[in-house]
């Protein structure tokens, strides 16, 4: 069959507002043409991000009836626990209230000034955390990943010997950790490949340094692996899953991406003295460690989320429904990172709007364009998202992150054709400059002015 269907039913409902011209042009303005400022209900199609925006199953609705409230050793802990001990192999599992939350406890205990930090590519709140610590955060994505329309199955892979470069140049006692981002978010929502996360590995154990995962969505990236990845297709999503945690020595995970939830994290660890000196600042920050900053029901949620995300029948329709999007974009002309990704398609805005240069934020441009005429709202991954620290991004990208088991293939069907609409006049497109910016992570909460 041709048409890969939603496997599933829908069961409630929520309504949306539509919103005029007119409306959506007062609306930008109050917001300083900043997408993160605007209402959620005075959107139309949100794909601002794939991050706890989420529909959770009637399994997960029942678990959050069965959530057990108790402050410290509480079932629905266990229920999680176990769920993760068995799909990762990790025995040590600390619960936080979401990914930023992990990244920032692990960062804090083997950050700081001087060390280096290398990443295929670093995420946004990734790349601050280690920032925050004084510590500087290096992106070595293999040449393709850097290539909007390069054809590559793996554009997300680490290149190997650019790491070990980096390794015998700043001096391993300088590297706390090595990092690799499954899928690569920054770099178009790209996978790795099984083969380069056993080349890090190697090289990681030759330097006798610890391997850490970004795992936010590693089942999609097991997915892609089996699809793509010689010798995989014949094994499980659930094997593939096991083999890639069981080659690092620690995972941050946010649960609002492949957990399936509205809210919740992990970090994952081996080191006992780490896991110890973990517990300490998880009890400082977040809770006691048999809760982390959640709720019994999120832990409920949480646990039925990890094991519906890695049903094969999710996945294919979850990797399809994207690439649909993807492909109709691209046979218009419209240059997207190619192939498409997981959970977003990614738009190469340079190319969109080549009349707006870099330091006028073409993806801003694009972002602001696309809710002014249709009442979608994306966002930018370009200088406004990575500039602020004076290095200029490798790509001008406007991500359309993709909410799972939210949208129908007639909401995708009306974003394709809105963001056809906006290229066919693309030169409308105004650029924009900054008129206030945070000292950090600035594109949340940047005021910019048209120009």
């Amino acid at each position: 069959m041709k048409t890969i269907i939603e496997p599933f039913r829908i069961k409630v409902v929520e309504p949306i507002r539509m919103t005029t011209r007119e409306e959506r042009e007062r609306l930008l303005r109050e917001a300083n043409f900043n997408l993160f400022l605007i209402r959620a209900d005075d959107v139309l199609i949100d794909l601002l991000t794939d991050s706890g925006t989420g529909a959770m199953s009637s399994l997960q609705w029942a678990g959050i009836m069965r959530g057990d409230e108790s402050y410290a050793g509480a079932r629905s802990w266990y229920v999680l626990q176990d769920r993760i001990r068995e799909l990762t192999g990790f025995e040590h599992v600390l619960p936080t209230h979401q990914g930023r939350a992990s990244e920032r406890i692990l960062f804090e205990l083997v950050g700081g000034r001087g060390k280096v930090v290398p990443n295929n590519n670093h995420f946004d709140t990734t790349r601050a955390n280690i920032e925050h610590t004084g510590a500087q955060a290096v992106d070595l994505v293999i040449a393709e990943g850097r290539q909007a329309s390069a054809r590559h199955p793996f554009k997300g892979n680490m290149d190997l010997a650019k790491l070990e470069a980096l390794i015998n140049d700043a001096g391993p006692e300088r590297i706390p950790l090595v990092m690799v981002t499954i899928t690569n978010n920054s770099g178009g929502g790209q996978p790795v490949s099984l083969e380069n996360l056993r080349g890090v590995r190697r090289i990681c154990d030759h330097y006798k340094l610890p391997f850490f995962l970004d795992a936010c969505r590693f089942a999609e990236n097991a997915w892609f692996i089996k699809q793509r990845e010689a010798g995989q297709d014949s094994r499980s999503v659930r094997e593939i899953v096991r083999d890639i945690f069981d080659l690092a020595d620690g995972a941050t995970i946010s649960a609002k991406k492949d957990g399936l939830v509205n809210i919740g994290g992990l970090l994952l660890l081996r080191d006992l003295g780490l896991v110890r000196r973990a517990d300490e600042l998880l009890i400082l920050t977040e809770g006691f460690i048999t809760y982390g900053g959640l709720a019994g029901r999120d832990l409920e949620a949480m646990a039925q989320g990890f094991d519906e995300v890695v049903h094969e029948d999710y996945l294919r329709y979850r990797v399809r429904s994207t690439e649909y999007v993807g492909e109709r974009l691209l046979a218009a002309g419209i240059q997207i990172v190619e192939p498409p990704g997981g959970h977003a398609i990614y738009i190469d805005a340079q190319h969109f709007a080549p009349h707006i240069p870099p330091e006028r934020f073409p993806g801003q441009a694009l972002v602001v364009g696309l809710y002014r005429h249709a009442g979608i709202r994306a966002v930018e991954i370009g200088s406004v998202m990575f500039g602020q620290s004076g290095t200029a991004p490798a790509m001008e990208l406007v991500r359309l992150a993709i909410p799972r088991r939210v949208y129908t293939q007639s909401h995708m069907d009306y974003v394709i054709e809105a963001i056809i609409e906006v290229f066919r006049r693309r030169g409308e497109l105004r650029p924009l400059e900054i008129a206030w910016e945070p000292p950090s992570l600035r594109h949340f909460t940047a005021r910019f002015r048209e120009l």
